[in-house]
């Protein structure tokens, strides 16, 4: 492996085997420096074929080398150097970060930066422009803060987490073991509790904790609201798209997949191995079950139970939910017959 462009590095055909534990049809000492996909990948350029939709894209692609499934290793095609792998996506886990090599953060505490008093600061720390680190805060080794983030009084960060620029964690915040929050990610914002008295809207005081667990990564602009009484918990392993609302004093269990403009409302209890597709709204004060899905796009208003997938407005199980869409089609084709009775009957 030697450096290449964009801080990439190249590696051959062998290498890639190695890595990806896959069988070596072709030249082993084909060189390649980046990854793209079939249709527009070069004689410089690793990509893969795991679908046999993709078969016209790979019979015409000058990729250099292709990681291809046993399935569809004898597919006709320009790539002459195949790596034979069950599961090409997989595989690209252990080759991508071998080809683009991530920049390093440099333990350095930046001259521009704002350490309030009592605050404690781990080994090899790295501190960005403008960072504002509160009073008592604590923050583990290893932990890179990118500029102009703002981590607020007593909040915790635990070791090897990444904070990239513009992340805010106010006070009440708690941030676990490797976690990654990228920028603009709001934590432990107060959430949206008022009570009406007297001809106003009073606010509730959120005096509650918000929680993130180790290994957990949250997309860009995402919000997670710290608990009003209670504490809002992000379980270890989850991962969060950007821009997904998390309502106060919700709690998401353990290796959840949450995707983009996911709404979720206070109080909600999600279990562990969920996954919430893109658009998703969920009300206050519902249980979904361990392993449970739903659907992009679906209104959940209710408990759904733990291994079921949910969908549409409102979410109702899968299979009912299709049936339902499909009886409101046949309405209209009815409606239509119908009207052509009247007036045929209307002419007589």
């Amino acid at each position: 492996m030697s450096p290449g462009g964009e801080r990439a590095c190249t590696l051959t055909a062998l290498g890639i085997a190695g890595l990806s534990g896959g069988e070596l049809h072709g030249d082993a000492a084909t060189v390649v420096d980046s990854v793209a996909p079939l249709e527009r990948a070069k004689a410089n350029q690793l990509s893969f074929l795991a679908d046999r939709r993709y078969a016209e894209d790979f019979a015409a692609s000058t990729a250099g080398i292709v990681l291809v499934t046993p399935e569809l290793a004898d597919l006709p095609g320009n790539p002459t150097c195949r790596i034979i792998v069950a599961k090409p996506m997989e595989s690209m886990l252990a080759i991508l970060p071998r080809l683009y090599v991530a920049e390093p953060a440099v333990p350095a505490i930046h001259r521009y930066a704002v350490i309030g008093t009592g605050a404690r600061i781990g080994s090899r720390v790295s501190i960005g422009e403008f960072v504002v680190i509160g009073q008592d805060a604590v923050i583990g080794d290893d932990v890179a803060i990118g500029a102009h983030s703002v981590i607020g009084v007593g909040v915790k960060i635990g070791n090897g987490s990444r904070l990239f620029p513009q992340v805010t964690v106010y006070a009440g915040g708690e941030i676990g073991e490797r976690v990654v929050l990228h920028s603009g990610v709001r934590i432990a914002s107060d959430g949206f509790g008022y009570v009406y008295d007297a001809g106003s809207h009073r606010k509730i005081p959120h005096v509650g904790r918000c929680i993130i667990g180790d290994d957990v990564e949250i997309g860009a602009n995402t919000t997670i609201d710290r608990g009003s009484i209670d504490d809002t918990v992000i379980g270890a392993g989850t991962k969060i798209d950007n821009l997904v609302q998390v309502g106060h004093n919700v709690r998401i269990g353990r290796l959840c997949l949450i995707m983009a403009q996911v709404g979720i409302s206070g109080s909600a209890r999600i279990g562990d191995g969920c996954i919430l597709a893109g658009q998703a709204g969920l009300g206050g004060h519902i249980n979904v079950g361990k392993g449970a899905r739903i659907a992009g796009q679906s209104g959940v208003f209710g408990d759904v139970p733990a291994g079921e997938s949910w969908s549409g407005y409102p979410a109702r199980p899968h299979r009912e939910s299709l049936r339902a869409t499909g009886a409101l089609f046949k309405i209209a084709r009815m409606l239509r017959r119908l009207e052509k009775l009247v007036d045929e009957r209307e002419a007589k």
